[in-house]
């Protein structure tokens, strides 16, 4: 077995198919020859059965009386079989054929009547093998029984000849099979080659762009198209994953530059004893800190983006959206005090991360304050799972509403303002992650600002709480 399981795949299709057609074969020439022996064999039994041997037999008698062996010019075997008669007190008469018989048991019983009818095999005084039909008979008034016999060979001959015959055709067809097998397991597995190349080319060059052939509708093809698509989705993971790095570099340089001159400044100052300015120097410091707080959030929001969309960081749970947008803009009004905020939450229960939805819903907010002018309103509502936040703010242009959940985006004019550019993309995935949407669009009054909506299915009451969860409100 473990010889076998070392071989080619296609080795051992077609070793399978050869043996399976093999089997097959051997089985449909056993079958056969044993179905013509058993036919030949009921021919000759009716043959032997239908010899009407029984009046010559007679004839013989009363003209030659019993005789042992046979006598010219009757020994020609003219029933073409060899006949004699068998006397009940065990004395035996030639009949017919070129030879006699010899006396057997079951002939002196069938003469005696305790025997009927039977067939059996036999061979004669020079080794011939025959069958031979011994039945009861009447010579004059007494009784006697009549073997009628003919050779074995009748029907030996023929059969060793369809033997022979099926085996050669068996030879033929099996050897036809492997040679089928083989090229049907090098056709059928062909794709698998290309596609063995191929996982072996990535493998060793890197290379996703390789695509292998996907017509059809079989397995192969969509094994095919399965690869197509994994391939695919690794290169855009790749290319993504990559760009994530190059704008992360991107962004991270601006805070540490700005940093590093502001540390670099102090140090200077105090390698010099040249001293800041009192003023200076705490603006100094708290672009230090501005710089700090902002490299934390930046560092914050790319964990948040690496994590897998699989690895959520606690168990979900049924929690009250709207006391989660209720305690997000408590701490929307502390970041924007001179701003109006007007909230109309209803009741309703998602299932989800309590933080992680706080965290999404104050992204938003934070995006309605940074865009607000200053004295402006903010308006939220929460009806029936349609959580909406809208600012008075510039708006956000038309071509640029498909690229806000992207990574990294800002507006031109949102660049000179603080942030990261990964707010809206983590709204966006903590939605997706409790089975929801998030969408950007123009006011739907027509008047100026944004509107920021977020569909999450729920219900307006929580479900009964199971053993193992409860509702859970602000976290």
């Amino acid at each position: 077995m473990g010889r076998f399981r070392a071989l080619p795949l296609r080795s051992r299709l077609a070793l399978l198919v050869t043996t399976a057609v093999a089997v097959a074969v051997a089985a449909v020439a056993a079958v056969a020859w044993f179905m013509v022996r058993t036919q030949l064999e009921a021919q000759l039994d009716s043959s032997l059965r239908a010899t009407n041997a029984e009046a010559q037999a007679n004839q013989v008698f009363d003209r030659f009386g019993c005789v042992s062996g046979p006598l010219a010019p009757n020994g020609t075997n003219n029933l073409s079989a060899q006949v004699q008669l068998v006397l009940s007190n065990g004395g035996r008469c030639w009949v017919d054929g070129r030879n006699t018989l010899g006396l057997t048991r079951i002939d002196l019983e069938v003469a005696r009547r305790e025997r009927a009818a039977t067939f059996y095999d036999t061979r004669t005084a020079d080794g011939v093998a025959v069958r031979v039909y011994t039945q009861p008979a009447t010579v004059g008034s007494a009784n006697a029984a009549l073997s009628v016999a003919r050779p074995l060979s009748d029907i030996e001959k023929p059969l060793s000849t369809l033997a022979w015959v099926l085996l050669l055709v068996s030879g033929i067809g099996v050897v036809g099979a492997g040679a089928a097998g083989l090229w049907v397991a090098r056709t059928g597995l062909r794709p698998v080659d290309e596609l063995t190349g191929a996982v072996e080319h990535i493998a060793r060059t890197e290379d996703l762009t390789v695509r292998i052939p996907d017509a059809g509708d079989d397995e192969i093809a969509r094994l095919s198209r399965s690869f197509n698509s994994m391939t695919a989705a690794l290169a855009s993971a790749r290319d993504r994953q990559a760009q994530l790095i190059a704008d992360a570099g991107h962004e991270l340089r601006t805070p540490l530059t700005s940093l590093r001159t502001n540390i670099e400044l102090l140090a200077r100052s105090e390698e010099t004893g040249r001293a800041i300015p009192p003023q200076d120097r705490k603006e100094l410091l708290a672009s230090v800190k501005a710089q700090m707080t902002e490299l934390a959030s930046l560092i914050g929001d790319l964990q948040e983006l690496s994590r897998p969309d699989a690895a959520a960081p606690g168990p979900l749970q049924v929690v009250a959206l709207h006391e989660i947008v209720d305690s997000a803009l408590s701490r929307a009004r502390l970041r924007g005090p001179e701003l109006t905020f007007a909230a109309d939450l209803q009741p309703w229960y998602v299932r989800g991360e309590a933080a992680a939805l706080e965290r999404a819903v104050v992204n938003v907010l934070d995006n309605a304050v940074k865009f607000s002018p200053p004295g402006g309103a903010v308006e939220v509502a929460l009806r029936a799972g349609e959580l909406t936040v809208r600012d008075h703010g510039p708006g956000v242009p038309a071509e640029d509403l498909p690229h806000v959940f992207d990574r990294f985006w800002r507006s031109e004019s949102a660049r000179a303002l603080p942030g990261s550019g990964l707010g809206l993309s983590i709204v966006a995935r903590t939605v997706q992650r409790a089975g929801g949407t998030a969408a950007l669009r123009a006011a739907a009054d027509g008047g100026p600002g944004t509107e920021a909506v977020l569909r999450i299915p729920g219900a307006p009451t929580p479900p009964p709480a199971a053993p193992s969860e409860g509702v859970v409100g602000d976290q």
